[in-house]
């Protein structure tokens, strides 16, 4: 092993999160398959696996992130945490197989609303009823800030990248039942974030 494998990202954020995110997750998991959609580092994978072992957890997302995510999980050797499988929106389908569970953490405000709306589509095409979706992260209500830490957190997504920005979650919201979800749940968690807690309604062919 080379040195340079020998150094993993960190994410403070995805480590202050972990505890009250799994709590809530709790609640609604057992046994069957989870896609997580942006594993990021894999810290989630790792901590999620370890807690829930009757789950499979099965990582993705775009190729330069797989690295992290697979010195993580070679660490952890956790046989129910897989992957990382490569998912690009607007580029990749899920993976093969059947999903009870799709998890997403810090990712709606990074993508564009385009590359949202695109994702929350393959939700409805890929999950079937009762599949449950967990998005955890900052949303605005009514259009506006839910904190001044929040709105300086957005200012500095636009200075990144101008598509970037904290959403709506009613704009949220209506996407996703427009793809054939209900809404179980807006849990407020830390640090002004949520964690949106949507089910598959029955299928129905087009």
């Amino acid at each position: 092993m080379n040195s340079e494998s020998n150094i993993k990202n960190f994410s403070p954020a995805a480590d202050r999160n972990k505890e009250p995110i799994l709590d809530l997750l709790k609640l609604y998991i057992s046994k069957g398959r989870l896609l997580e959609i942006g594993s990021g580092t894999g810290q989630h994978a790792v901590f999620f696996g370890q807690a829930l072992p009757e789950l499979q957890w099965i990582t993705s997302d775009v190729k330069r992130n797989h690295s992290t995510i697979k010195e993580y999980l070679i660490e952890a050797k956790l046989k129910n945490v897989h992957g990382p499988e490569t998912l690009k929106v607007g580029e990749h389908d899920f993976p093969k197989g059947k999903f009870n569970y799709l998890f997403t953490a810090n990712t709606f405000h990074i993508m564009s609303w385009k590359e949202v709306k695109t994702l929350i589509k393959l939700f409805g095409k890929r999950l079937r009823e009762g599949a449950l979706v967990f998005i955890y992260g900052p949303f605005n209500y009514n259009g506006d800030f839910t904190s001044e830490s929040n709105k300086a957190f957005n200012d500095s997504l636009k200075d990144r990248n101008t598509n970037s920005g904290i959403r709506n979650f009613e704009d949220v919201l209506s996407n996703m039942q427009a793809s054939g979800f209900k809404i179980l749940n807006d849990h407020e968690m830390p640090a002004n974030n949520r964690l949106l807690v949507f089910e598959r309604l029955a299928f129905k062919e087009d």
